[in-house]
């Protein structure tokens, strides 16, 4: 169980975090990992002390307004790792791999992997899965790309897992769960998600691993906390996960926004003369001059 201290005064940008800092973290401090898809949600998740930002491929429901997240592509998610990282200093910056850019072979993970490191930017890349991926980790991480886990709810498997659903209610299939992170960590892995899972599961999981448990939807257990920005502020209404927590309605403050922005221009109060630019009466005479209109 991670010992939690309070957050520095101040957070020093001058060196950012690396897997090795996660892993250094467990049993000291809990960490904090949320998804950025822009520069702008990016820079503002950095300044305030975020230790990592995931580049989910939640995007593609959240950002491109699909259904699920199997069919983002990987030219989409070096789209919008390349604009994350221009907002991110401090923090460890992680892509996700999407779906079937690494399951069909090692030599696939490794190219498109390199594509998200290289071309996108982040610092070290997520994958679904266990046993079946282990493979592909070890390789990866042989070839110097740092990669984060991901078990329990794995979305892009969602159709196989009968949808949306908590996982490892059996105890064997906690047991299998347990199994593949360890082959995990075995791989190399520097950290695994665990989403929505019984908490004492996940408990356990942590308890038996070197590297940190990132939770979503997994108890308090884990060693650090993930959620999705969207869901944190009320930017995403189709679907409210249980386990996320929303800490401000962003959402609802923007959409008045936008209502008045209407009101206003409707009324012709916006823009107000604080908001416009002005030109010497001279010049303006002189326009009107030249143009022919009268004084």
């Amino acid at each position: 169980m991670s010992v939690h201290t309070a957050p520095k005064a101040e957070l020093d940008f001058s060196k950012p975090l690396t897997t090795v800092d996660m892993v250094q973290a467990k049993g000291k401090r809990s960490l904090t990992m949320v998804t950025a898809y822009d520069y702008s949600m990016a820079q503002l998740a950095d300044q305030a002390g975020l230790d990592m930002l995931l580049v989910g491929d939640s995007l593609g429901m959240v950002m491109l307004g699909r259904k699920d997240t199997v069919s983002v592509t990987l030219d989409e998610m070096i789209h919008h790792c390349r604009a994350v990282v221009q907002g991110t200093k401090r923090a460890l910056l992680v892509g996700d791999m999407p779906f079937m850019t690494y399951e069909t072979s090692v030599s696939d993970a490794l190219k498109n992997a390199a594509r998200l490191c290289g071309e996108g930017g982040v610092r070290a890349v997520k994958l679904e899965g266990g046993h079946d991926v282990a493979p592909q980790v070890r390789a990866l991480v042989k070839a110097g790309i740092p990669v984060c886990g991901h078990l329990g709810l794995t979305p892009q498997r969602a159709a196989v897992l009968g949808g949306f659903k908590v996982q490892c209610k059996s105890a064997q299939a906690a047991q299998i769960l347990v199994q593949d992170a360890l082959e995990l960590q075995d791989a190399g892995c520097f950290a695994i998600v665990l989403e929505a899972l019984p908490a004492p599961v996940a408990e356990i999981v942590t308890a038996r691993l070197d590297i940190p448990t990132l939770g979503i939807g997994a108890g308090p257990h884990c060693d650090g906390q993930v959620l999705i920005c969207h869901d944190m502020f009320g930017l995403y209404s189709n679907f409210q996960p249980k386990f996320s927590k929303q800490y401000f309605n962003a959402g609802a403050a923007i959409r008045e926004g936008f209502k008045t922005f209407v009101s206003e221009v409707a009324e012709k109060s916006f823009p107000a003369p604080e908001h416009c630019f002005t030109i010497k009466d001279e010049e303006l005479q002189e326009l009107k001059a030249l143009l022919g209109d009268k004084a």
